[in-house]
């Protein structure tokens, strides 16, 4: 029994050091949309324009990240990874955003329903080449 175990441990050893070393899983996979002004008030900051990045790299939250609305203030990296039209996304490029609003409650409506996060205007076109509702995304809580 132990000499048929021993090849079993080696290999999920070289595996875990394999994909720790290449980091072979980046974060989740989920979708985007994005919304225009007027942004103000939001759930999380009601009428406190210094909570919003200066770069406009900001986001509101889908029920999925919204976490009872522990999510206000996080930080996420958002990758483009497909979208219906092919060459929508700009090819490896990330964008980092802060979440300052709930989606389903936010003063502008969504460019689509049910989505991960809504990126402001800025954002959106940061990760895209092309005007669509929505696009399939990476992203990771920093």
């Amino acid at each position: 029994m132990q000499i048929k175990k021993l090849p079993l441990l080696h290999l999920l050893w070289c595996f875990l050091f394999v994909s720790q070393f290449f980091q072979l899983s980046h974060g989740d996979v989920g979708t985007a949309a994005h919304y225009s002004p007027p942004y103000l008030p939001t759930t999380c900051f009601g009428d406190d324009q210094t909570e919003f990045p200066s770069t406009n790299l900001f986001a509101a939250a889908g029920d999925g990240i919204w976490d009872n609305g522990a999510s206000c203030g996080r930080q996420y990296r958002v990758r483009c990874i497909s979208a219906s039209q092919p060459g929508t996304c700009v090819p490896d490029q990330t964008i980092q955003v802060k979440i300052v609003d709930y989606a389903p409650t936010a003063l502008s409506p969504s460019s689509a329903q049910s989505t991960t996060i809504v990126l402001s205007r800025t954002a959106f076109g940061g990760i895209t080449n092309k005007a669509v509702d929505s696009i399939n995304i990476e992203f990771q809580q920093v």
